[in-house]
């Protein structure tokens, strides 16, 4: 029987018959499948941790997304090299170890189901108004992230996504933004947009996992699973090749 991971609100199933590399996360009855195909790419990338975001409302949590973390394959092997052997609890606590997810040297897809309807207008104002922020600590916040907001604003301006709906987002560590939409929470075959800007790219997967991110239990998920992985470091990464 699957061990139920209540801190985590997340199921990992058949965990007890198939290495942590295979299985799904539910989250809130959204699926999140073992490996997936990114829009426009021919690789299958792993599932690397799953879970929702929410806002505490009036005393009440109330949960309007869940959110897959997918990696390329080949980022176990990478992140093997610093981070193999430590515990979930040590991983959680790292905000270096977050930061080495978001700007490592391979591809990463975000999957955003909804739990709740959202406007993309809602939506994107709310990540850019993250992005904005966090590029602000950096001191970052230039010409170039102002055109980049601009262009996210208006892939978003139009759209509606009622429960079950997606937002895909491909994140190229060549510095490429790339944005998919999906009314049933299926993985889409091409993209709708393309935002060719490095630091958009990371800032919106560091708005989820990072040290102000939205979901910590997406966070939770991958220190917990990408322990376990990186044990098997290369191993693990040229079995999901």
């Amino acid at each position: 029987m699957p061990p139920l991971i209540n801190h985590t609100a997340l199921i990992d199933k058949k965990a007890m018959s198939a290495p942590p590399s295979v299985t799904e996360i539910e989250v809130e009855g959204n699926v999140f499948p073992a490996t997936v195909t990114p829009p426009g790419s021919a690789k299958a990338f792993i599932l690397g941790g799953a879970g929702e975001r929410g806002l505490n409302l009036d005393g009440k949590f109330v949960k309007f997304t869940a959110i897959g973390v997918y990696l390329e394959a080949d980022a176990v092997s990478s992140l093997a090299v610093k981070w193999n052997g430590k515990s979930p609890d040590e991983l959680m606590d790292s905000v270096e170890f977050y930061r080495d997810l978001v700007t490592g040297p391979f591809e990463k897809l975000t999957q955003i189901r909804m739990i709740l309807p959202l406007s993309g207008k809602q939506y994107s104002e709310k990540v850019t108004e993250n992005c904005i922020a966090h590029w602000k600590e950096l001191g970052i916040y230039g010409d170039a992230e102002i055109d980049a907001i601009d262009k996210f604003l208006q892939v978003f301006s139009d759209q509606m996504f009622p429960p079950a709906a997606s937002i895909l987002f491909s994140h190229s560590h060549s510095g490429s933004l790339t944005i998919s939409f999906s009314k049933d929470g299926a993985i889409p075959k091409t993209p709708n947009a393309v935002i060719e800007n490095k630091n958009l790219s990371e800032a919106v997967l560091e708005s989820i996992i990072g040290v102000n991110g939205v979901s910590p239990a997406a966070k939770r998920s991958l220190a917990l699973r990408l322990s376990e992985l990186l044990k098997k470091g290369k191993e693990i990464g040229e079995e999901n090749v």
